[in-house]
């Protein structure tokens, strides 16, 4: 059986309650997004693929290698710049 919309609500302000202030930040971002009718519009749009021309390949080819050789910017570094980290 599955939960009502009452109880789905209570579930998620239970979990919002138990964020620390960054990742609440976060979510409340998330969520504007998802009930912003142009945001919602554009996440539900269909994605329609392109021909990767082969400039477009060959910057992806040294992009790659650059992360290969370690000189990305690391998922820690960037939840630090968003604030997402303690």
């Amino acid at each position: 059986m599955k939960p009502n919309l009452d109880q789905e609500r209570q579930r998620a302000h239970a979990l919002l309650d138990m964020l620390p202030a960054e990742q609440l930040n976060a979510v409340r971002s998330l969520l504007e997004v998802m009930v912003e009718p142009l945001g919602r519009s554009l996440s539900l749009a269909s994605v329609d693929e392109e021909e990767i021309t082969p400039e477009t390949a060959a910057a992806l080819d040294r992009a790659r290698a650059s992360l290969a050789r370690g000189e990305g910017i690391s998922h820690e570094e960037i939840l630090r710049e968003f604030g997402l980290t303690k």
